[in-house]
């Protein structure tokens, strides 16, 4: 067969080192997909998407689209005369979209599928405390997440991993379990699996406000997955309470001390170095944690600062 013409779609960071790794192995890309410009912080000043920045630097040939099904999008895409779509980290595409190049359009999922299907997969299997994760590639259908599988990598996590670190890993791994899926697919050695629905697969649900709050009567366990899992971004959070004042503070990283106590839930003990919260079976040590209008800081950096009364708590 001729050289693969691909078209990569894909918006964050993770979906860049997947685009760069393609480029660096000799394949074509003859066109890339980004989400539209958008106005973001408190200048609303117009952001790139990550990809946007990578293809720009690298001269590739970009499209926007705000609408998949627009014509005049739909008839650019079709001139680039793609073989195959590769699709990492975007949105769901309309039909008329993935059966478009010949050799159909695949993802790359940051988890074994069928298990964490949905947004925020790297975040949930933190959260969930997963002892092992991977990345999955499967050929995209009308359902999200749901297509035949091609190829999966699996990775351990570590005890104390964060998102942010657990992300960088698996980018690497998807980058070469796309490689690889590249090579099946360019020699037409492609076996499939078909994905197997049970009443036992977990999901990756979207990240929210409700869903990112720390609660603090459950397990020290619990509570560390969680700030890990949501760590760098978007953050654990939870309010913190002293001398009438209320904060919403974000949590980053924590350690567990395994210590019996008599405190009640929620309650916190500072020294001028260091910050505990009471949990029902220990105390959630806070390292680093950030306050409305600070920068994210230590927490010996923070009581420099804030020094908390006896009478502190969080909720």
């Amino acid at each position: 067969m001729e050289k693969l013409r691909i078209v990569f779609m894909g918006t964050p960071e993770f979906a860049v080192g997947i685009l760069d790794t393609i480029l660096k192995n000799n394949y074509e890309v003859v066109g890339v997909i980004t989400a539209a410009d958008k106005p973001a912080g408190r200048g609303q000043k117009i952001k790139y998407s990550d990809v946007k920045e990578y293809a720009l630097e690298h001269n590739l040939h970009l499209l926007q689209p705000a609408n998949l099904k627009d014509e005049g999008f739909l008839a650019e895409l079709k001139a680039l005369n793609a073989h195959l779509q590769i699709v990492v980290a975007f949105r769901m595409l309309p039909k008329v979209v993935w059966e478009m190049p010949e050799l159909g359009t695949f993802n790359l999922h940051a988890s074994l599928l069928p298990n964490y299907r949905g947004a925020a997969p790297i975040n949930w299997a933190i959260i969930n405390g997963e002892t092992k994760t991977g990345v999955t590639t499967f050929f995209i259908d009308d359902k999200i997440d749901t297509g035949a599988m091609i190829l999966s990598s699996e990775i351990e996590i570590s005890p104390e991993e964060n998102a942010g670190e657990l992300h960088d890993r698996l980018m690497n791994l998807g980058s070469d379990t796309v490689v690889e899926t590249l090579a099946l697919i360019g020699k037409g050695n492609v076996v499939t699996t078909i994905q197997k629905d049970n009443d036992n697969i977990k999901t990756a649900y979207k990240l929210d406000k409700d869903n990112c709050k720390i609660d603090w009567s459950q397990s020290a366990k619990e509570i560390h997955n969680l700030i890990r899992g949501l760590s760098p971004y978007p953050a654990a959070w939870c309010y913190f309470k002293d001398n009438g004042q209320e904060w919403n503070v974000k949590i980053y990283a924590v350690r567990i001390v395994e210590e019996a106590h008599q405190e009640p839930i929620g309650k916190v003990l500072s020294t001028k170095k260091e910050l505990k919260i009471a949990v029902q079976d220990g105390f959630i040590q806070v390292l680093q944690l950030q306050f409305p209008g600070k920068k994210k800081m230590s927490t010996s950096e923070l009581l420099n600062g804030l020094p908390l009364s006896e009478n502190a708590v969080v909720c």
